[in-house]
């Protein structure tokens, strides 16, 4: 066997999140802090894995005021879990360049199975000659399942934070230099 290692190209690679805010409006976020790579097995990605590492205070929703509120004990409390952690289990194909990527995502040391759904948008060399890979993926969690309980009543009625968490991931991964033999 022959693996293939691709790093995420943290300039060129998005994670984002939307989350409903006093239950009709949306707020959009992402973390600009992360790497990752990707370990396939020559083209047979179902044989690969996945990794990603997330810096927590790397938090951007475009208001400082909130962003440091979500780093705060309240939310990400960064200072005592400064990381957000996926690892693959199993990729399974889902048909026409369709994946289902199982793993598990750990925030503020709470572990629970997540499953992306991935689609392969290409497989390319670019102009400097590196071999390059694609992806969009998406899934979403419950936010209280990790811990991030903090919440407030609206006098309309409702809540200020919507438990649902949508997130949305734009990968393009760069081939390592060297491929290794299993």
């Amino acid at each position: 066997m022959s693996f293939k290692t691709w790093n995420l190209d943290a300039t060129h690679t998005t994670i984002g999140f939307m989350v409903r805010h006093m239950v009709v409006a949306k707020v959009h976020g992402r973390f600009t802090k992360f790497e990752g790579k990707i370990e396939t097995n020559g083209d047979d990605l179902t044989q690969g894995t996945v990794e990603v590492k997330i810096d927590a205070s790397s938090i951007d929703t475009g208001v400082e005021q909130r962003d440091n509120h979500l780093r705060s004990p309240d939310f990400f409390d960064v200072a005592a879990f400064p990381k957000l952690i996926f690892r693959s289990k199993r990729v399974q194909d889902a048909g026409k360049g369709r994946y289902r990527v199982v793993g598990d995502l750990t925030v503020r040391d709470v572990t629970r199975e997540v499953e992306l759904e991935a689609e392969l948008l290409g497989k390319l060399k670019d102009p400097w000659g590196n071999d390059r890979l694609a992806f969009q993926a998406s899934t979403h969690i419950d936010r209280k399942e990790f811990g991030l309980t903090w919440n407030q009543a609206l006098e309309a009625g409702g809540l200020l934070v919507g438990d649902r968490v949508d997130i949305s991931i734009d990968v393009q991964a760069v081939a390592a230099s060297a491929e290794k033999a299993a």
